[in-house]
């Protein structure tokens, strides 16, 4: 199961910098994690400064 970065991202680039296999990436108004290269690491999730990536 991936994770999914929800609309309380700030677009601050921490978890993407985080990301071990580089399944995240900036997109239009908020990072977007791609759900074919996301491993479910979780490391996304403990970056963030206010807690937008979830297991979807």
């Amino acid at each position: 199961m991936a994770y999914k970065i929800t609309d309380e991202c700030i677009a601050c680039g921490a978890c993407a910098a985080d990301c071990p296999v580089s399944a995240i990436s900036e997109g239009e108004d908020k990072y977007v994690i791609d759900p074919d290269t996301c491993i479910d690491c979780g490391s996304c999730a403990s970056t963030c400064p206010v807690g937008a990536p979830v297991a979807d």
